[in-house]
């Protein structure tokens, strides 16, 4: 819009003074014919009340005081030639060779002798200023050239250059204040077009396939902006529709994935109970008499399979239905110290800034969380030199952090991403539902776990929980 208003202006100031030059030339080229004619009429009448004979050799004579009577009455100068070109007379009462040529040039002569045209008209630049001369014959009564009027023209612009300045003068202002109100215009039109598009590009900035989206309603919006927040809001719509088809997705083949564990896992101790009945089928004899020490063998080792199995369904029950939270006010130094106190190595250690530190939890659900990062913990030590495991617990503002570090064998790097993933786990037993599982219950209180890793050099564990949990 401001481009627009600026090119206009110059453009129409461009037209502006070459209209006023032409019309200026239009102007002097009238008035120069004009002054021609009425001083042609003039020596016209003086030819006819002459009492001299009409020919070139009495011109002098002719005109000796009516040229400066005709000059006085047309108020302009002018001056006679004989054909040859030599001046015969002039109106002024003084003439220098420097400012009247005493003899024409002899391309206005060739010009009035060979085109067949009366009239020649020659224009230069004088001081600064458009000089015209004009050069006409002056026939004889019978219309017999007899010599050649010589009418000099300057260009008077003055006016026209003032009227030309005050208009452009006007017409600057006008197209200022146009500049003006085009710059105020496109002010609030850009904020209102760019309003609608910053709401646009702040809810597709917030758009997230893991919670629901709003739509953006917008009051009276362009035709352009209408048909962007209608495409906007089908995609939401789309989007839901496909994040609900993902979530059904992925709860199917999670449960799948968890069907196989579960299936996997049974599988490990029903191959041995197996072997260890076709065995003992095969090998049993009633008359043998250490018949009751083999049947007490073979039955250990099936209670051992099926508290095996009976540990396996008892953890997957554990992850897939967590108990409801009883949440009540405890001091968290206290139930850690408790935890801590099933464990007999001695290279757990506990460190707390204070005594005492409140906060609203599940008694039962804080002391699986620390047992189970404390049993990974001792299970990354078996093969360090001077295993050492460090728990601490500390209030960091309105939230309490408890810390699981240990010098064992650290966390590859391939793995860390996966860390926190139900079933997944590096060990060779084991079900992968531990740190699965403490997510779920730390997350759960508005909590977060992070953990860092070197290996070789060991891992540290981070929980943080609200004191208050809403």
């Amino acid at each position: 819009m401001i481009t627009l208003v600026v090119l206009a202006s110059v453009l129409i100031a461009g037209v502006t003074v070459y209209q006023y030059k032409e019309q200026g030339n239009d102007y002097h080229k009238e008035r120069l014919e004009r002054k021609e004619e009425q001083l042609m009429k003039s020596i016209n009448y003086t030819l006819k009340e002459t009492t001299y004979p009409i020919t070139t050799e009495n011109l002098h004579l002719i005109f000796s005081e009516e040229i400066y009577e005709i000059a006085n009455i047309q108020n302009v100068n002018f001056n006679i030639y004989d054909l040859e070109g030599n001046l015969i007379k002039s109106s002024r009462p003084t003439f220098e060779s420097n400012t009247i040529a005493t003899c024409l040039d002899a391309e206005v002569l060739n010009f009035l002798r060979e085109s067949g045209e009366t009239r020649f008209v020659e224009e230069k630049r004088a001081a600064g200023d458009n000089y015209q001369a004009t050069y006409r014959y002056i026939y004889d009564l019978k219309f017999k050239p007899i010599g050649i009027m010589n009418l000099p023209y300057f260009e008077d612009n003055t006016f026209n250059n003032m009227e030309l300045k005050e208009f452009l003068f006007r017409l600057g202002m006008v197209y200022l204040l146009m500049l003006i109100v085009a710059i105020i215009l496109a002010y609030f039109i850009s904020k209102y077009i760019t309003r609608s598009l910053q709401t646009i590009s702040d809810k597709i900035n917030r758009t997230n396939l893991t919670h629901q989206n709003e739509k953006i309603y917008l009051e009276s919006p362009g035709e352009e902006i209408a048909k962007l927040v209608d495409s906007y809001n089908r995609m939401i719509d789309e989007l839901e529709e496909s994040a609900v088809k993902l979530a059904r997705s992925e709860r199917e083949q999670a449960w799948r994935e968890m069907a196989k564990q579960v299936a996997h896992e049974i599988k490990n101790p029903l191959t041995p109970l197996r072997l260890s009945v076709q065995s003992f089928e095969r090998k049993f004899d009633p008359n043998d008499p250490d018949i009751q020490k083999k049947v007490k063998e073979f039955s250990k080792t099936l209670i051992q399979q099926i508290d095996t199995m009976s540990n396996i369904a008892t953890a997957f029950s554990s992850f897939a239905d967590m108990p409801a939270q009883q949440n009540e006010t405890l001091n968290v130094v206290k139930v850690v110290k408790l935890a801590l106190e099933i464990f007999n190595e001695d290279y757990i250690h506990f460190i707390a800034d204070e005594e005492e530190i409140i906060a609203k939890l599940d008694r039962t659900q804080l002391i699986r969380v620390i047992t189970n990062l404390v049993k990974n913990a001792i299970q990354a030590v078996p093969d360090v030199e001077s295993p050492r495991i460090l728990v601490t617990v500390a209030t960091v503002g309105e939230h309490v952090k408890i810390s699981i570090a240990d010098n064992g064998l650290g966390i590859a790097d391939e793995y860390k991403h996966r860390i926190f993933e139900p079933k997944f786990t590096t060990k060779s037993s084991g079900t992968g539902l531990g740190l699965g599982m403490v997510k779920n219950i730390v997350e759960n209180y508005g909590g977060t776990i992070n953990f860092t890793s070197k290996v070789g050099k060991g891992t540290v564990f981070t929980i943080e929980f609200p004191k208050e949990h809403k």
